[in-house]
């Protein structure tokens, strides 16, 4: 194949394409807004009590969910796909910790939010991939716990029925691991769970300003549109 033959836009004058950008950037200006009035909507969705104590393994030994907080109120987790007989994790989960930067966990930190990865491998061959990716994230292992099940990261029809995206999936034989983030909330030594998304949802979640949107208290800059009361800083600049 040529140059000429390569396919291409249609070949247009300045004037015929000001017309079509500009045309496309009033849809991208909605598509924004529509973002943002989403963001505040999630901002003021419920919160639900956590009734189970969740133990998982960390490279110094056994943690629970409270721990994974540290000082901070709001956890994000990643639920990374790496079933316990696999010796790599899922290509597309590591596509997506690849894209995050040490600044996007200095801005999490900046906001009082913990980010976390959790998977059910064992820890072992966690740290053993960690290492290889050069990866410096927090990780930790659900490996024997009922925590992917119970968050619809691991689907196994024996153990409850599979779900996906809060429906009953039509192919209850499902059975593996499936990506998703979840989002926590601390009331002292209380936990609670205030979203989660899946699949697709998880795009557009790989820097900073993605995975605050999917919290309780946002960006927690004073141009949105937060509940009264909500921590507000002046916006970045």
């Amino acid at each position: 194949m040529t140059h000429d033959q390569n396919p291409h836009p249609t070949i247009a004058s300045r004037e015929e394409w000001l017309k079509s950008r500009i045309a496309l950037l009033e849809r991208e200006k909605a598509a924004t807004r529509l973002k943002d009035k989403i963001a505040a909507d999630r901002r003021r969705l419920p919160m639900v009590k956590l009734e189970k104590d969740y133990i998982f393994d960390g490279i110094k030994g056994k943690v629970s969910l409270r721990d994974l907080f540290g000082d901070k109120s709001q956890l994000i987790v990643y639920h990374f796909m790496f079933d316990p007989e696999w010796d790599k994790g899922c290509g597309g989960c590591t596509s997506y910790i690849d894209a995050l930067a040490p600044v996007d966990l200095q801005i999490l930190n900046d906001r009082n939010v913990g980010f976390v990865i959790i998977s059910r491998a064992p820890i072992d061959k966690l740290e053993k991939y960690r290492h290889e990716r050069g990866w410096t994230w927090k990780w930790v292992s659900s490996f024997g716990s009922t925590f992917n099940n119970d968050f619809d990261v691991t689907q196994d029809s024996i153990v409850k029925p599979v779900e996906h995206n809060y429906r009953l999936a039509n192919d209850q034989t499902q059975t593996g691991e499936a990506a998703g983030t979840s989002v926590f909330f601390r009331l002292g030594d209380v936990i609670y769970h205030t979203y989660q998304t899946f699949a697709r949802g998880n795009e557009g979640t790989s820097d900073s300003y993605g995975l605050l949107d999917l919290t309780p208290f946002g960006r927690q800059e004073d141009w949105e549109d937060s509940p009264e009361g909500w921590p507000q800083k002046p916006t970045y600049g």
